[in-house]
């Protein structure tokens, strides 16, 4: 410990805090790329300024998210000045500051050291290689700075001559009194009490985040499905952490993200089937407008680590397999600009129509099907047991998130025996009487060995008042620009929708 004299005779005593070895560092990872960070750090103050280190944080601190505090409140602690510094030493940063010096280097092959001055270290800030893109932001910055080319490469003048590149091992001075080994921060803390305090720091970090997958796994014959759900963690913070207590929060929180880069809760108990006395790895609640889900047992989360748990588990979850044909599938934002004539016509522009019908599967999240609990978003695999007993992959893709006894639906992929075909076949427009009429004919063909039903979904875009006057089948009105047909098809037969919309303005 040393003791520094002020202008105003304010006693400063230097400290160099560490997080307590015997506290686990508490984690709250949110869907969004952040996550909150709760640790505690052994402070031994005296009366008056006391300047404060703490090295055990991460390499993403948000600076102004920091609060430091004595949670018994027995000490009243004043923060005069805090600084951040999150650009650890290494070779790259020591290149940086001998930029124009001359240093050693080894070079192999040739016993003693030879001289070379630093032209350019080619260095850039460690903090903006960690960000969620990683190495392919870094080097977008290099080449900002260096738009001629030759992005992080160091120049060295040696023997009279340039090189691009290191000649060999550099040999620096020793390390300058202001330089650091790991992320840091620095208080200048005022208290008015001589004393030990069992801080809390807390504080919000990105390079953390987390993300639900799903595997379901459907039999070789039927639709009732077996499905497991994994947690998966991901830690690119710059720190690890030891035996840390882990919730995941999950929902859309607003958070306003860097440039470039309590009500009662109701508990409920996630059915893993695993039968006995064992209990479930992740307990969830409702938290304010969100979900909280806590691992049980603390868990080491090392940095650059991918960690997976299993949080949710279930069986004999009845499902559904749904064909939908959507001919059109325009994009709405193309309409602007274009002549009624050219709406839906023009095949550079979403064309007459386009043959696949799209396999999607459908189940509710429901007690009754075996879930019922909040499904956080994710990504949905799905696997079907072929009769050789072997798991094929059989389509994916991502859910939002979804609440308890909501219906989820998954687009896995085209059908391949099941085929559509559209065609406009009639248009009339009388613009002076504010009217127009469009005919369609869509053909489905059902080259299955089993009967299907197809969902024709049909978007009635070119004016917000319209009639059905002419048509084939029965229809569903889904919203104000949108109709549904349903056909049955036996095996290898095909069958053919009509319709004639009559649209006023």
């Amino acid at each position: 410990m040393r003791t520094y004299r002020l202008a105003h005779s304010v006693l400063l005593v230097g400290l160099l805090v560490h997080a307590a070895s015997a506290a686990q560092p508490a984690l709250t990872i949110y869907n969004q790329d952040f996550a909150v960070i709760r640790q505690n750090v052994a402070l031994d103050l005296q009366p008056g300024v006391n300047e404060v280190r703490c090295t055990d944080t991460t390499a993403h601190l948000e600076p102004d998210s920091v609060i430091l505090r004595d949670p018994t409140g027995r000490h009243a602690l004043q923060i005069l000045e805090q600084n951040y510094r999150a650009d650890p030493i290494s070779q790259e940063l020591l290149l940086s500051l001998f930029e124009g010096r001359t240093i050693d280097f080894l070079i192999t092959g040739r016993d003693d050291p030879v001289p070379g001055r630093i032209v350019r270290s080619a260095y850039v800030p460690h903090q903006a290689a960690w960000n969620r893109y990683g190495q392919q932001y870094a080097m977008a910055q290099r080449r900002m700075m260096y738009p001629g080319g030759a992005a992080g490469q160091p120049i060295i003048e040696m023997d009279g001559r340039l090189r691009f590149g290191l000649p060999g091992v550099p040999l620096f001075p020793n390390l300058a009194d202001d330089t650091i080994l790991k992320p840091t921060l620095h208080w200048l803390i005022e208290t008015d009490a001589a004393g030990k305090v069992d801080a809390e720091l807390c504080y919000v970090t990105g390079g953390m985040s987390w993300e639900a997958d799903y595997n379901v796994v459907a039999p070789a014959d039927g639709d009732v499905l077996d499905l497991v759900g994994w947690i998966t963690m991901d830690n690119q913070t710059g720190r690890a952490f030891q035996d840390a207590r882990i919730k995941l929060m999950a929902g859309d929180v607003s958070k306003i993200q860097q440039p470039g880069m309590e009500p009662m809760s109701r508990g409920i108990r996630l059915d893993y089937n695993l039968g006995g006395e064992m209990r479930p790895p992740v307990t969830e609640k409702t938290f304010d407008e969100y979900h909280l889900y806590t691992l049980r047992r603390p868990t080491t989360l090392r940095d650059r680590e991918t960690k997976q748990v299993e949080f949710v588990r279930a069986g004999g979850i009845e499902s559904q397999r749904l064909y939908v044909y959507d001919g059109l599938q325009i994009n709405y934002e193309w309409y602007r600009g274009w002549s009624f004539e050219n709406i839906r016509q023009n095949r550079d522009y979403g064309a007459n129509f386009q043959p696949k019908v799209w396999t999607m599967r459908e189940f509710a999240n429901t007690e009754a099907n075996q879930l019922g609990l909040p499904l956080p978003a994710g990504r949905v695999r799905f696997y079907r047991r072929d009769d050789d007993g072997q798991l094929e992959f059989t389509g994916e893709n991502n859910i939002d998130h979804t609440p308890r006894d909501e219906t989820v639906r998954v687009y896995t992929g085209n059908a391949f025996d099941l085929v559509g075909q559209r065609i406009r076949t009639d248009f009339q427009i009388d613009t002076s009487a504010h009217w127009c009429d469009e005919s369609f004919e869509i053909k489905l063909r059902n080259h299955k060995t089993e009967p299907v039903e197809i969902r024709v979904v049909e978007h009635l875009y070119r004016c917000r008042t319209w009639d059905i006057a002419e048509k084939s089948h029965d229809f569903t009105k889904l919203d104000s620009m949108t109709i549904e047909f349903r056909a049955q098809l036996p095996p290898d037969a095909e069958e053919t929708i009509t319709y004639k919309v009559h649209y006023t303005w």
